[in-house]
């Protein structure tokens, strides 16, 4: 006697933008594929829209609707593709609390509120899954929290925004200045009209404050996270990189460090046997070193609508396993204590390109001033001018605060004409 049809799970989806629409096709294109794997049918219960008259290419208008709370009640499971932190915070609350299991790509909303969101799924015993909110289509949410819950994270280093690597890569790769790449940039999609949220390192912060709580196993939010975009980056910075075999990469960095953790966003160098060094155009990478796994490398497409409807299919995919033949996914793990540290704390190198005088005794001078900070200096790179000379002196690693105040006591000495510019290099520990 065969075995009884298991009733199909029903999907909410809240929202249908770009990565929304593709999520429905995905749904009703692979159906038959995704019941087979999940053990049930899935069935889209509605779309929730503010606006159900508009008409939305690829969306049957039967499927829409304005009711959020209706819609939520009458579903199994909830996606949450709408962005930002209200309603969306409110609605998915109301879905957690109605023992709902949640998918969402909503790292602005998890970087502010996922204490909060982690703690009315653990009380409700609700699934809250969220691989596509960090870094599109790769896997990198559930190794992180599940691969590697038996090891020690010890850092990640990343490039987890798709628009800031390619206007870095079009002005390595092609000599662009960085107005230029980044208009280029606007025209094929990879930067908003208001590109701040990316080339001011806001959208990475979120998904560093996310990786770094679930690395560390604590509670990190966006407050903690030190940030400072691309927009100072000029041609002169992507050629003096080239020149010392090394690449500009915008840079989430989480790590472990003597008395805590540490959570950064910021340009950084990378030399260019890294593998971090290589990713091309919009594409992101993170590189996650753990004790016992060693160095694992995540690739692929960070953004667009479809990679990252790709996540969200993982996700639910997952969550309607456990609707229909049981289980549950993990729930938030933050015993941890570990101090989150301040910026300088973190241990990195500089890279100090400054214009000195061209005249006997600057060298020392200006080797006289890190050794004053306790800072080492692992190379000096001397080109000539007329009258004046450039140096780019690279540290060894040092605390940020040792190395700031090190470039404060450079910009006020007679021995240094000009501090050029300031880039902390990466990977290379």
């Amino acid at each position: 006697m065969s075995e009884p049809a298991k009733p199909a799970v029903s999907v909410a989806i809240l929202g249908p933008g770009t990565v929304g629409t593709q999520v429905v096709r995905l749904l009703t294109e692979h159906g038959d594929d995704l019941a087979a794997r999940v053990g049930a049918p899935i069935a889209i219960a509605g779309i929730y829209v503010r606006d159900t008259a508009k008409v939305r290419e690829g969306i049957p208008a039967s499927l829409l609707t304005s009711d959020a709370e209706s819609l939520i009640a009458s579903a199994d499971v909830v996606v949450e593709l709408m962005g930002g932190i209200e309603p969306a915070r409110t609605l998915i609350l109301r879905a957690l609390a109605a023992g709902k299991a949640v998918v969402t790509a909503n790292k602005a909303l998890l970087a502010a509120n996922g204490p909060e969101l982690f703690e009315a799924a653990d009380a409700a015993g609700a699934d809250l899954y969220f691989e596509a909110a960090v870094a599109g289509a790769i896997p990198l949410v559930r190794p992180v929290r599940e691969s590697l819950a038996g090891d020690h994270i010890s850092r990640i280093l990343g490039i987890v925004n798709g628009t800031t690597n390619y206007v870095l890569d079009e002005m390595a790769s092609r000599g662009l200045d960085y107005d230029v790449a980044l208009e280029q940039a606007q025209e094929l999609g990879f930067a908003e009209a208001d590109p701040t949220a990316d080339v001011e390192g806001y959208d990475a912060a979120a998904k560093a404050a996310i990786l770094a709580s679930l690395a560390f196993h604590q509670r990190v939010s966006l407050d903690d996270v030190y940030r400072e975009g691309i927009s100072a980056i000029t041609s002169d910075d992507v050629v003096a990189a080239r020149e010392t075999g090394q690449v500009i990469k915008m840079l989430a960095i989480a790590e472990r460090v003597d008395g805590g953790v540490t959570v950064r966003v910021h340009p950084a160098l990378v030399p260019l046997d890294h593998p971090l060094a290589g990713v091309r155009g919009a594409f992101n990478a993170v590189f996650v070193e753990a004790d016992a796994a060693g160095g694992l490398m995540f690739y692929g497409q960070g953004a667009g609508g479809l990679p990252t409807a790709s996540a969200v299919l993982g996700d639910i995919v997952s969550v309607a396993r456990h609707r229909a033949v049981g289980g549950k996914g993990p729930l938030e793990s933050n015993y941890a204590a570990h101090d989150v540290l301040p910026m300088d704390a973190a241990l990195t190198r500089y890279a100090v390109r400054m214009s000195v005088p061209d005249i006997p005794g600057v060298l020392s001078k200006v080797a006289e001033i890190f050794a004053r900070h306790n800072v080492g200096i692992e190379s000096v790179r001397q080109m000539a001018g007329r009258g004046h000379a450039g140096l780019i002196i690279a540290t060894h690693r040092a605390p940020e605060g040792d190395l700031r105040r090190t470039v404060a006591d450079l910009r006020r000495t007679d021995a240094v004409d000009e501090v050029l510019s300031i880039l902390r290099i990466e990977g290379d520990q």
